[in-house]
């Protein structure tokens, strides 16, 4: 996780999670790299928790491993909270992962995504980049109610982004944030037939691994993706 993505979840937990009471808390993606320094775990020294770090590898910061890679291995409305930090960006049908956050989410508790807007192609794969307008899409797709969406775009000239401007060192990412919070109305029981069949054949699909990336043809550019995996900058 780098240094910016970890200081918007900060903003998140500051924002939306009181300081009294004890809360269940579901960290999606929680596994770091050996590099790595900084974690959501930290975040959340001063709050009474049970945290539970879930991810599809085993490693440091994981308490769960998901034997299925749209299964997250909690039970149906057990969690205040949940937290997805530069995760997203990897998963290749993550709607599904969506309705699965929904399904674990207690009624009125929240989820916090943060994940790149732009940035290099990284990681074994790397599918996706978000805008706000993402994040509606996906509190429409899961039933969930989007309480914040925003985008750490550079400054702007009249109607361009000002790309050159960027701190390349704090804001590289260019991360995007959504607030998501499961209501009393949440639609259990048609969303639980969707989800069921959605998660099924993510599950079965598993990947990307079976469908090959074609060779570029003479003259276009490649995919952009490095003879070896790259990791993002160490927090």
């Amino acid at each position: 996780m780098h240094r910016s993505a970890y200081e918007h979840m900060e903003l998140c937990v500051k924002e939306y999670m009181p300081p009294q009471g004890r809360h269940r808390v579901v960290d999606l993606g929680s596994r770091i790299s050996p590099k790595q320094t900084l974690t959501h775990r930290a975040l959340l020294a001063e709050h009474e928790i049970d945290y539970i770090g879930v991810d599809v590898l085993d490693g440091p910061n994981v308490d769960r491993v998901m034997k299925k890679p749209y299964r997250i291995p909690v039970r149906s409305a057990s969690a205040d909270y949940v937290f997805s930090g530069q995760a997203f960006e990897h998963i290749p049908f993550f709607w599904a992962s969506m309705l699965e956050i929904a399904r674990i989410l207690k009624p009125g508790g929240h989820a916090f995504i943060t994940a790149p807007s732009r940035g290099h192609v990284h990681d074994a794969q790397d599918c996706w980049r978000y805008y706000p307008d993402g994040y509606r899409a996906m509190a429409a797709f899961s039933g969930l109610e989007l309480r914040e969406a925003f985008t750490d775009f550079p400054p702007k000239n009249g109607i361009w982004h000002q790309y050159g401007e960027i701190d390349a060192k704090n804001a590289y990412w260019g991360d995007t944030v959504g607030v998501f919070r499961k209501t009393n109305k949440y639609p259990r029981i048609p969303l639980f037939a969707v989800r069921e069949l959605t998660v099924w054949w993510a599950n079965r699909i598993g990947g990307v691994e079976r469908t090959p990336l074609p060779e570029p043809l003479p003259g276009r550019p490649d995919c952009g993706r490095p003879k070896q995996p790259v990791e993002t900058p160490a927090g």
